[in-house]
């Protein structure tokens, strides 16, 4: 039936139909919200509002675009390979998302602000791979912005509200370099042309290329996480309610890989930008790690990942850049789209363990621990593709080493996370979680190594890396090993371990409020002096005389 859905969208919508509806789709549902009525049947709809999107992604690719406007400014919809292979996974993560939240909606009295944030955030989500002009794209992004932070909102007890306000206080001010970036990309452009494509292309001899570079990756920096700005990640997660955290974690964090996929100009040498985007990739992957084996709520376990495997996107980036390799785009996004199914479906099994006994427990476990040490590079699954698609771009230097001692690490992490989530269980040994929820995780799981394999299969096979080598596999296997090993040593040492609380850097500079409020209050008392009206007239009286002194010496 889905087939034939699909088929029928594909005949008499085309190309262009397709990528208009798959960002009107969602847009009406959340226009439609407006009605009360309609806005208690959408938990319904979740499930079918990204498929437009889905179907997009594999037949509206290539040269066919969407333009809206006038000649004036026109809105550019279009997609690249790397933008549909991320929206075709966030699709998917979407649908069986949202059939998660749907269920988990129906004990909910107060579901009104989840259903518009989910609706708000979907159709940024979805946009933001879509958009192909400067305009569209910071417009989208900042749509997808603020819905998440109303989703981290809707999350239980004290902390959503610090969370949500964390979120997007980061969110506006990443935006803001990003805006500062974009204008200037805006001026480089020949032409006045606003697309991306164009965009990138002028970039290299833009005269304020250095500037326009350095705003552009401190923006995206900050929405990816990487390490030292990356605080916003455990505490919103760890926050937000499961399906939320699912999305968040999995596709919208995405919005950051595409941008820099799109705009930096991958296909030519700059090493001085390069270098130190890959450096503080890797540091923010072993740095995730450190921080995360030291936590013991699977949601902050799972930020923690995200700040880890994020940074390791962005060394991957970064070495495609400092050596100006074109492939970079396609290695980064599939690598991307391998951790959004991943994580995506982590963040479900969370909420699946929770409701599930000791009893019922193993088969809901072992897809979680097979997915989850994939994220490592576990022989035969998803991560072992996306790794060994990413090992010529680090090369054999310390770029490659330090991606072998992320594996190691991550494996440890993922470990970790499995012992954690598995002392979550129910306290009901007999306890089994809604048949809905376990049919949305197991289909994501199922998901996460199904589709990188499908995407590998896909490549000619002249062009195809051998990824079943036994070198490959090899190589893939030892560095999970002593992963293993080390978990074992701190399985024994845990107890040992200091206990840092979620958003660590974060809940550091939060000391500095009181600080900062004490400076404002004595600001606000001298002001308040400055403005009674003797002191007024005193001190522009002696202004006056300063400035006509000034114009007589």
């Amino acid at each position: 039936m889905i087939i034939g859905s699909a088929s029928l969208l594909v005949i008499f919508l085309g190309a262009a139909g397709l990528l208009a509806a798959a960002i009107a789709v969602p847009l009406v549902l959340l226009l439609a919200c407006a009605v009360p009525v309609l806005r208690r049947r959408m938990p319904a709809l979740f499930v079918l509002a990204p498929l437009p999107a889905l179907v997009a992604a594999f037949f509206a690719g290539g040269d066919s675009a969407l333009i809206i406007g006038n000649p004036g400014y026109a809105l550019t919809l279009t997609l690249d390979a790397p933008g549909a292979m991320l929206l075709a996974v966030a699709a998917l993560l979407w649908s069986l998302a949202g059939l998660y939240a749907a269920r988990s909606l129906r004990d909910r009295p107060d579901a009104d602000g989840f259903i518009v944030c989910w609706l708000m955030t979907l159709t940024g989500c979805v946009g933001v791979f879509l958009a192909a002009d400067l305009i569209a794209f910071y417009f989208l992004l900042a749509v997808l912005s603020v819905g998440a932070s109303g989703l981290v909102l809707q999350g239980e007890g004290p902390d959503a509200l610090r969370a949500s306000a964390l979120y997007l206080g980061l969110a506006l001010l990443a935006e803001a370099f990003l805006l500062a970036g974009l204008i200037l990309l805006a001026q480089a452009t020949p032409a006045g042309s606003l697309l991306i494509r164009d965009a990138a292309a002028a970039l290299p001899t833009s005269p304020t290329r250095d500037l326009t570079l350095v705003l552009l990756l401190v923006g995206l920096g900050m929405k990816a996480g990487l390490v030292p700005l990356h605080f916003w990640m455990p505490i919103a997660y760890g926050a937000a309610p499961i399906p939320a955290a699912a999305v968040m974690s999995g596709a919208v964090v995405k919005a950051s890989v595409i941008a820099l996929i799109r705009f930096l100009p991958l296909d030519v040498a700059l090493p001085d930008f390069g270098l130190p985007l890959a450096a503080i990739g890797m540091v923010g992957a072993l740095y995730g790690v450190a921080i995360g084996i030291t936590q013991t709520q699977p949601k902050v376990v799972l930020a923690y990942s995200s700040v880890s495997q994020m940074g390791f996107v962005a060394a991957v980036i970064g070495m495609g850049l400092a050596a100006g390799d074109g492939s970079t785009a396609m290695a980064a996004a599939f690598y991307a789209a391998h951790h959004l199914l991943v994580k995506g479906a982590l963040f479900l099994a969370v909420g699946v363990i929770v409701l599930t006994g000791r009893r019922h427990l193993w088969p809901m476990l072992i897809p979680a621990a097979v997915i989850g040490l994939g994220l490592a590079g576990l022989p035969l699954t998803g991560g072992a593709l996306t790794k060994y698609a990413a090992k010529d771009i680090l090369g054999d230097g310390l770029a490659g080493t330090m991606a072998v001692v992320s594996s190691v690490a991550s494996t440890l992490l993922m470990i970790h996370f499995i012992r954690r989530l598995s002392a979550d269980a129910a306290p009901d040994p007999d306890a089994r979680a809604p048949a809905v929820l376990v049919v949305s995780w197991l289909a994501m799981a199922v998901a996460s190594v199904a589709v990188p394999w499908a995407f590998y299969l896909a490549i000619p096979g002249e062009m195809r890396p051998d990824a079943l080598a036994p070198a490959a596999l090899w190589s893939a296997l030892w560095p999970m090993l002593i992963g293993a090993v080390l978990a074992v040593v701190l399985d024994r040492a845990g107890r040992h371990l200091p206990r840092i609380p979620a958003g660590d850097l974060g809940i550091a500079l939060g000391h500095l409020q009181w600080a900062c409020s004490a400076t404002a209050a004595r600001f606000e008392c001298t002001d308040t002096f400055l403005r009674r009206w003797p002191v007024a007239s005193i001190a522009l009286l002696a202004v006056s005389l300063l400035f006509g002194w000034t114009l007589l010496a």
